[in-house]
């Protein structure tokens, strides 16, 4: 069965781009009337707030913010809300004063202490906001609609509210103009695929969560929108597949890399993968085992197999072992499991360790260095070691300091803390907000050039931090 929809947004381009872009729209709003004007006139204007784009843009590409008609240095605190689809409410706020021109530009005026960040931070408004309840992470349900913003700008520099001087709205959605959303209902297979609107065939990727279940679909849209055919897969918690996560078998997540290596829409002859948290060591299972991976992304993922027992044939591996005694709780009640996991190279432990050396494509593990989750960068090491042990290629390791453990496309403001499913009870991610934002930026031109590379041999421009 498959049912089609078109997206609403138009064109996505590379981030590089993008950001050229976002420095042509400062310009432009520099070259403002109100600047033209001078200082005089613009004061005389009722405040009011821009954006460029003016209505829409896409999740993962820069917006240019800036309020016109203000008293020249005139102190205002702006607040961005956004609430989803839950109902749950994102907030942040930050303090600014104005030009003598009576303008206040995001891309060139600093934030002042105070507010949820400070200093030159044009897109600090969106990676910044936080859940108004303890413990929420901000996910997008439905990709056929946008995250509705909220801007509004208040007087001064004091609690809020104070008086509401001008307020602004802005779409930040998932699908560009033209990228088809295709239920998958093939066999046992429950996904989505997402194909750009130009004549095909495209790389195709098969995108892979962690613990949460159900079909997160909003990394595999944006992926679609610069050129990659995305297979987001479901494999708990969804539908008529496993409630839990006692067991996996292989076979289903080949049942979808068939799917997409005889897709007419999907570049052969070999496709990526890319998983996060749990999705990361089911994706490294699935290049070990499977024919027809030619390059694979983790973020943040285990080398070796963890939480519920693997399948394939006559092969089973064990989930890695764990120690509860080793979660640490802090003051507010936060568990911290950094450390319970068991070492996958001592004793019997060794058998969960994923044999990765029988993979035959290519790696690229993405690193938070301040992940709480699990130690990524000693599962990323000790999968160089054992790849390069067994005369395989070295795989790439990027890792950031300051970056937690869920590293979401641009713009994804950090949870540092929310439930985990399997634990039970609130846990800490890590990360610090302004270089797990950095770090998103970085990753996600990372990761789209090295499936170019592999999948479709371009060589793309890559981010620098």
């Amino acid at each position: 069965m498959a049912l089609a929809a078109r997206g609403r947004l138009r064109g996505a381009g590379t981030l590089w781009a993008q950001t050229l872009l976002l420095q042509s729209r400062h310009r432009l709003l520099r070259r403002s009337p109100a600047r033209a004007l001078g200082a005089a006139a613009a004061s005389s204007m009722a405040p009011s707030v821009q954006f460029s784009p003016a209505q829409r843009s896409l999740f993962d590409e820069p917006l240019a913010i800036a309020v016109q008609g203000l008293c020249p240095q005139q102190a205002v605190t702006l607040r961005l809300s956004l609430q989803d689809e839950a109902g749950e409410l994102f907030q942040s706020c930050a303090r600014y004063q104005a030009e003598s021109s009576g303008v206040l530009d995001l891309t060139s005026s600093p934030a002042l202490p105070g507010g949820s960040f400070s200093g030159l931070e044009p897109m600090g408004l969106l990676w910044s906001l936080q859940p108004q309840k303890p413990f929420r992470r901000l996910v997008k349900r439905d990709v056929q609609s946008p995250f509705c913003l909220e801007l509004e700008v208040f007087e001064g520099h004091g609690p809020l509210p104070s008086r509401l001087l001008a307020r602004g709205a802005h779409e930040r959605g998932f699908l560009r103009d033209g990228v088809r959303r295709i239920l998958v209902r093939e066999g046992r297979i429950r996904a989505t695929l997402f194909l750009p609107p130009e004549d095909g065939p495209f790389p195709g990727i098969i995108d892979i969560y962690g613990t949460g279940g159900g079909l997160p679909e909003y990394r595999a849209s944006l992926l679609a929108n610069h050129g990659f055919a995305t297979l987001a897969l479901a494999y708990y918690s969804y539908e008529d597949l496993p409630k839990d996560m006692k067991e996996f078998h292989l076979e289903y997540f080949e049942e979808a890399v068939n799917y997409m290596l005889q897709h007419s829409q999907v570049k052969g002859p070999g496709i990526g993968l890319l998983g996060i948290s749990k999705g990361g060591d089911l994706c490294i299972s699935m290049a070990s085992f499977l024919k027809g991976i030619t390059a694979t992304v983790t973020i943040n993922g285990s080398v070796a197999n963890v939480a519920a027992v693997l399948h394939y044939k006559d092969i089973t591996i064990p989930p890695l072992g764990i120690n509860q005694k080793r979660i640490k709780i802090d003051k507010s009640g936060i568990a911290d499991i950094v450390d319970v996991l068991n070492n996958p190279l001592e004793g019997p432990d060794r058998q969960s360790f994923i044999p990765l050396e029988k993979a035959e494509g290519h790696f690229l593990f993405i690193v938070g260095k301040d992940d709480h989750n699990w130690k990524s960068e000693f599962f990323a090491t000790e999968a160089s070691n054992r790849l390069q042990a067994h005369g395989k290629e070295k795989p790439e390791i990027v890792c950031y300091p300051g970056a937690g453990h869920y590293i979401e496309p641009p713009f994804y403001p950090m949870c540092s803390a929310s439930m985990h499913l399997l634990v039970g009870s609130p846990v800490i991610w890590g990360g610090e907000p302004k270089a797990h934002s950095v770090a998103q930026v970085d990753a996600w031109q990372k990761i789209q050039a090295f499936f170019h590379k592999h999948l479709s041999g371009k060589q793309c421009v890559r981010g620098n931090l």
